[in-house]
């Protein structure tokens, strides 16, 4: 009985996490892809009078009306050289949609989750409030984002 136990540990441990890896001010990420509900290449964004800064504004997904939150303003990263083509993320909190806009989007990783560690006391602050954990991998750091943390600080404004 205590090895089947210790079987089934082992199974869930190792388990792969399915990612979407996007780009950020040259950063590597990733979210969860089972909350990604749509990638997104740029699109015209209506800015929101009286928003915050790190609130886009808003865009026309398919009838319905999306905020759109820029993750360089929301992790206080330099903006985006001018001209630059940028894609969202669209996740869904709350029955709201919202995309996250982002540099890239890259592809779509499996990752064993017994790689997967807490964030490093080096991480950088404003990277550590919105991650849940990192990956390393051949050299560059995977940064595993909360999607609901970041939106929860959008709607707490």
């Amino acid at each position: 009985m205590t090895v089947d136990l210790l079987d089934r540990t082992a199974q869930v441990t190792s388990e792969a996490q399915v990612y979407v890896t996007l780009t950020v001010s040259g950063q590597l990420c990733g979210i969860p892809v089972l909350g990604v509900r749509d990638i997104l290449a740029e699109q015209p964004i209506t800015r929101i009078p009286l928003a915050p800064p790190d609130i886009a504004g808003s865009l026309n997904l398919r009838g319905r009306i999306v905020t759109a939150i820029d993750l360089r303003r929301r992790l206080n990263l330099p903006p985006p050289d001018p001209g630059q083509k940028r894609m969202s993320v669209v996740a869904e909190q709350g029955g709201e949609l919202y995309a996250l806009l982002v540099d890239q989007v890259s592809e779509v990783m499996s990752l064993d989750a017994t790689l997967f560690e807490r964030n490093p006391p080096t991480l950088e602050r404003n990277w550590a409030l919105f991650s849940n954990g990192i990956y390393r991998l051949d050299g560059r750091l995977l940064v595993i984002l909360d999607v609901a943390r970041l939106l929860d600080y959008a709607i707490q404004g």
